[in-house]
């Protein structure tokens, strides 16, 4: 490509909104446009790059016996009313309806639409597995869309679907798919862990994140300091040491008036205790069923575990109206003693174990102090609802768990039968008896994994492509456009370049070499070559490593070689 002829253009300034390195970075190299709030033109630089990604997918997959489908963005309403997910799935699935009425969404996702597909050619056990798959737009009304394309309300997604006969041949394709991950994300060229997983609004009871590790990264991971197990927060876990109770410590409880405080904060502070002295009692609404939901005081109850533990559609914090119901007193004083109405009661690990406990009095302005749990009130549920913190222990081994930023790229889930049973997608077994096919869901972010490399890839002076997705691997750099010989020195590299198919680009513009040389940094072209006249009088030219900086003399004869023998060294 003639870079004189690229539609492209290089910029100084970046949008305020733009706060992170690849949003800066893709806008000031040409790369991408903003059309609307979380809307992006791709641009021919951005879509080389996710061209190459998409086709190291498509390679891995079809390596492990995948089939591509192409399904439309447009959906019926009817098919999210089958899973049960039109109700559920909130305020992210655009919907709208079409002239005659009907209601449509734009897909965030195609469990229902690819459930339905094969439900119509599925007969028997013997057409079993398949493993289906497509890269398509979506669309997600995010209520914030940032950071450029790492959290945009459309974008670009490859996703696959499992269908097996059941749960032992599912959890095979899931470790198929979990290895074709780790392919692919080795070929592009990231340092990413696969981590442990909650599965959120796609279902399901078994999950792995590709986290591209970044100090940019959105989520936080746990990973432990001398073993494999890592975790996304939300589903990290801890070895947790229970205390021990002696019962002759308990004292009486007695209420205490608080006036005006209702915050943990704020009545430490005025009673002259830790935080951690505080039971936190939160009620919510789990499917629409009302729960006390215990926590120690300097502990945030983590909602995503609620949702595992109940098997649970949507959580919700109870409103006041429900909260004065229950309790006889307003959000700040609920407590698990002396509830006006019995409502189930669940708690953390953390609340076991402990002493003389301050807790709501269930009372305006009040609190109780010395609640003690086994003695006060009865608990129906002990599990891990907290968040993991760093230095506590590895579940698996005791290691200590230290934490590290990730920028999820791709994920993996065992859906089992979630919609398969719902939507009636079943087979004849061997016995000529119908059976729920079993299956699993695998997502990768395409527009994000690129925009997560270059996260990862980057410095001052732009962006440092891996040669696997670089838009061009080459750019050649005649530095004198008014020499005749390094006119021709160029012309005659980059031609021989192309019949090698290597994809490289000429900077056949009349720029001076400054210019040529700060763009060439800021898109992150792998390898420049870089022609002049003083070299060429040595019959020389200089090959630049944008990666390193080294910069290498090569005979003008030799340079398609080390070129080409560079890129089959170095190319994942």
């Amino acid at each position: 490509m003639r870079i004189g002829q690229m539609f492209y253009q290089t910029l100084k300034e970046v949008p305020k909104e733009a706060q992170i390195p690849s949003h800066q970075l893709m806008f000031r190299a040409g790369m991408i446009q903003q059309l609307s709030s979380g809307i992006y033109n791709y641009l021919p630089l951005a879509l080389k790059s996710i061209r190459k990604i998409e086709n190291i997918i498509r390679e891995e997959l079809a390596k492990r016996g995948c089939q591509e489908v192409l399904l439309p963005l447009v959906q019926p309403a009817e098919l999210w009313n089958e899973s049960g997910r039109w109700d559920f799935y909130g305020p992210e699935l655009l919907r709208f309806k079409d002239r005659k009425g009907n209601d449509f969404c734009l897909g965030p996702t195609h469990e229902e639409v690819i459930t339905d597909m094969v439900r119509k050619n599925l007969k028997s056990y013997k057409q079993l597995p398949w493993n289906i798959f497509q890269i398509q737009t979506k669309f997600r009304d995010e209520v914030r869309p940032r950071f450029g394309l790492m959290r945009g309300r459309e974008f670009i997604m490859k996703d696959g679907y499992s269908f097996d006969i059941d749960e032992d041949a599912s959890k095979e394709s899931y470790k198929k798919m979990y290895e074709a991950y780790e392919a692919i994300f080795d070929r592009i060229g990231v340092q990413y862990r696969a981590v442990e997983a909650v599965t959120g609004n796609i279902g399901g009871n078994l999950s792995h994140e590709f986290q591209v590790l970044a100090d940019s990264g959105e989520d936080l991971i746990m990973s432990c300091d001398n073993c494999d197990y890592a975790a996304n927060v939300e589903k990290a876990t801890s070895v947790y040491e229970k205390g021990t109770v002696d019962k002759s410590n308990f004292l009486d409880m007695e209420e205490v008036h608080t006036p005006g405080y209702k915050t943990i904060d704020e009545v430490s502070l005025f009673l002259k205790k830790e935080s951690s002295s505080f039971i936190k009692s939160l009620l919510y609404l789990i499917d629409a069923e009302p729960v006390l939901v215990l926590i120690i005081g300097d502990q945030e109850i983590n909602e995503a575990k609620l949702k595992v533990c109940f098997n649970a559609d949507i959580v919700l914090l109870a409103d006041d109206k429900i909260i004065d119901d229950i309790s006889g007193a307003g959000a700040g004083y609920v407590g698990p003693v002396g509830l006006s109405s019995p409502v189930k009661i669940v708690a953390d690990y953390s609340v076991t174990g402990l002493e003389n406990m301050i807790a709501g009095a269930n009372k305006d302005e009040y609190h109780i102090i010395n609640v003690n749990p086994e003695r006060d009130f009865n608990i129906d549920v002990i599990d891990d609802f907290g968040f993991v913190s760093e230095g506590d222990r590895c579940p698996k081994c005791r290691g200590v768990l230290d934490p590290y930023r990730g920028i999820e790229v791709g994920q993996v889930f065992y859906l089992g039968t979630k919609y398969s049973e719902s939507m009636k997608c079943t087979y004849l077994d061997q016995n000529g008896k119908d059976q729920p096919v079993v299956m699993g869901c695998y997502g990768i972010g395409v527009g994000r994994t690129m925009a997560a490399t270059v996260e990862q890839n980057h410095d001052d002076n732009g962006i440092i492509w891996p040669l696997s997705i670089a838009p061009f691997e080459v750019v050649v750099l005649p530095l004198q456009m008014n020499s005749e010989e390094v006119l021709a020195a160029g012309e005659t590299i980059y031609k021989d370049l192309v019949s090698k198919g290597i994809d490289v680009a000429l900077d056949d513009r009349s720029e001076r070499a400054g210019f040529k040389f700060k763009d060439a940094d800021l898109i992150g072209y792998p390898l420049q070559v870089v022609i002049g006249k003083k070299s060429l009088e040595n019959s020389l030219v200089e090959i630049k490593i944008r990666k390193s900086g080294e910069k290498i003399e090569v005979p003008l004869h030799d340079v398609s070689q080390y070129v080409e023998a560079f890129i089959k060294e170095n190319k994942n």
